[in-house]
């Protein structure tokens, strides 16, 4: 017998408080306000200087340039000095309690200079001492230096943060006023916390639309640069394209004359011995090849819906009809196969035939007449390729070329994450060492 046990949903009541949506809305805002005002919050932060960079300051002369970047430095203590001017206006008295009081409505904006969270601190702190040590007794909390000094702390804060602790400096602020008012206010002072909250309101509002507006042209600007990188990468696409075709143009049109020319040949000469017709026939079938390569490669080019034919590519299958093709060319070469021989990834036979392609053509070019030799291995991590040819024989003269092809090979390895490397051995000629790792593949059990 199964014994079956159901689980009753937990009703609405008897979910745990720390998965409430009001515990975690809570949660999110004190580890913000941890995070904004807590975390680090004495660290030393000195004021950047102001960029000369701007419509105006370019226009500066390099000597005002210098001292224009001073220009924040200079604004908070302008706001020092009409803090200080504020806390002496209705000071007679001159005694030590006066005198803290100026220092109370002073140093808070200084210190915001280097530690800009630490001056809001300060300042908080600050303001009940010199409420209490103060001689304006009509101004309740906030005494008028006191005023001046929160005022451009906040300022200052909020210009180097980010909204969110803008707003908690804001509620912060009006807690500690109304706390004041609550607690030692009543009946006996008048209060100026609403007005004081009232100015910082409005500052701290256009400190947010600042941020937002900055925010916005950093965004604007960025999106620009990445709009005229795509042009400039769609631009040289187009200019690319337009070289395709007009080489696809050129080339196709020249292969194509070689071809016929080659066809031709036989028959405008009077009993041509067998040697000359096989050279011309040899001639028109690499001709047709290269030229049908050449479709299939930069044809895509010439319009979008151009439909590459369907033809299977080279593999290391291939191999022998490419020797056989390059000895009726006039070369010696010969095919040594090491390892045991299996099929691998497409990607690595059609790149491993245009490696052995290449090295063969760079020998028909620059070295006329001599022998080469092709080593293909067959490893257990992967494919190893040389092609090896000695040093130029006979009449014909080496052909000079761009080094495209070895730039050609180098990018198929690389793209492989092989390794090539090129010698020339001391007896002369080249050497095209190639290795092209596969990875190995376990059968399931």
């Amino acid at each position: 017998m199964t014994e079956t046990t159901q689980t009753q949903p937990m009703p609405p009541e008897g979910r745990t408080l720390s998965s409430s949506p009001e515990f975690r809305l809570a949660a999110d805002a004190l580890h913000g306000l941890r995070q904004d005002l807590f975390h680090d919050a004495f660290a030393y932060r000195p004021l950047p200087r102001m960029s000369v960079d701007g419509r105006l300051t370019r226009r500066l002369s390099p000597r005002l340039r210098e001292y224009a970047v001073w220009t924040p430095h200079a604004v908070v203590i302008v706001g020092a000095l009409t803090a200080l001017i504020s806390a002496t206006a209705n000071n007679n008295s001159g005694d030590l309690s006066s005198l803290l009081g100026v220092l109370l409505a002073v140093c808070p904006i200084l210190l915001a200079l280097i530690r800009p969270v630490g001056a809001f601190w300060f300042s908080m702190a600050a303001t009940p001492v010199a409420a209490a040590f103060g001689d304006s007794w009509t101004d309740w909390p906030w005494q008028p230096g006191s005023v001046v000094c929160h005022l451009v702390v906040l300022t200052v804060v909020a210009l180097r943060t980010r909204p969110r602790t803008i707003m908690w400096m804001w509620a912060l602020t009006g807690v500690y006023g109304i706390a004041a008012e609550a607690l030692f206010g009543a009946g006996r002072y008048s209060s100026n916390t609403g007005p004081m909250m009232t100015v910082a309101a409005f500052l701290l509002l256009g400190v947010t639309v600042f941020h937002t507006r900055r925010a916005a042209q950093q965004e604007v600007t960025a999106q620009q640069t990445v709009t005229a990188h795509e042009r400039s990468k769609r631009t040289l696409l187009e200019e690319r394209t337009t070289i395709a075709r007009e080489l696809h143009d050129v080339v196709a049109h020249h292969m194509s004359v070689v071809a016929i020319q080659a066809e031709a040949a036989p028959y405008r000469v009077e009993n041509p011995p067998p040697e000359l017709e096989q050279a011309f026939a040899t001639i028109r079938e690499n001709a047709v090849a290269a030229l049908t390569e050449l479709r299939r490669v930069l044809g895509v080019v010439r319009a979008e819906d151009y439909e590459a034919p369907d033809a299977p590519q080279p593999t290391l299958a291939d191999i022998d009809g490419l020797l056989a093709n390059v000895r009726d060319a006039g070369l010696t070469v010969e095919k040594v196969v090491t390892g045991a021989v299996r099929e691998l990834p497409q990607g690595i036979e059609l790149s491993a035939y245009r490696i052995v392609q290449e090295a063969l053509s760079n020998s028909l070019r620059h070295a006329p007449g001599a022998a080469a030799r092709v080593e293909i291995s067959y490893v257990l991590g992967g494919l190893g390729l040389r092609v090896v040819n000695g040093p130029a024989t006979g009449l014909v003269k080496p052909s000079p070329g761009a080094g495209h092809g070895l730039t050609g090979m180098r990018e198929r390895v690389t793209m492989l994450n092989g390794e090539m490397t090129t010698a020339e051995p001391d007896d002369g000629g080249y050497e095209v060492t190639v290795f092209l790792p596969v990875p190995l593949t376990e059968d399931p059990a």
